[in-house]
This record gives structure tokens, C-alpha cells and sequence, in this order.
């Protein structure tokens, strides 16, 4: 039996809405990892960005999107909100361990 448009449009939505949990629980792992990232650079006195890795990283995304058939442009969009809030959290760590 067929599904109804208003039944496959509920199938679809269940299945963005898994998506976009998954998406979150990711986005949070990661900012896990960063977070002690930023504790080390603090520690250690390194900067709180790198361009170099920054570089690499939106080039090796782009060809990921490319390969996904996402839009390159919007990962890159993507990426760098996430690591201009990532340098801004290594910065807070900076900061946090300078000397008074």
C-alpha cells in the first residue's frame, strides 16, 4: 500500500529530525575535543588559532562536500562558524591562564 503525501512527508520529517540529533551529538563531541585543545594551547602558551590548520581543514572539507554532493560553499560557510567559535572558546582558555 501507498502512503499518503501527508504520511510520507511525516516519514521524511522523522527522519531529518534523527539527522539533526546526530548532528548536535557530533557538533558536541567536537567542541569536546576542542575545549581540551584549547586547555593545552592555554598551558602550553600556544596560540589560539592556527591558519595553517584552519587552511587545510576548509581545504579538506570542501573536497568532503564535494564528494557528498554538498554545496562546497556552504560547508565552508560552516566550518568557519564553527571554528571562529571554537578560536573564541581557545581564547576564554587564554586568557584564563595569563598571568595576573
Amino acid at each position: 500500500m501507498n502512503a499518503t503525501p501527508t504520511e510520507e512527508l511525516s516519514r521524511l520529517r522523522s527522519s531529518i529530525d534523527n539527522i539533526d540529533a546526530a548532528l548536535i551529538h557530533l557538533l558536541a563531541e567536537r567542541f569536546k575535543c576542542t575545549q581540551q585543545v584549547g586547555a593545552l594551547k592555554a598551558r602550553t602558551g600556544m596560540p589560539p588559532a592556527d591558519k595553517s590548520r584552519e587552511q587545510a581543514q576548509v581545504a579538506r572539507l570542501r573536497a568532503l562536500a564535494a564528494e557528498s554532493g554538498l554545496d562546497p560553499v556552504f560547508a565552508e560557510k560552516f566550518l568557519a562558524f564553527v571554528i571562529a567559535e571554537v578560536i573564541h572558546h581557545h581564547e576564554r582558555h587564554a586568557e584564563a591562564h595569563e598571568p595576573s
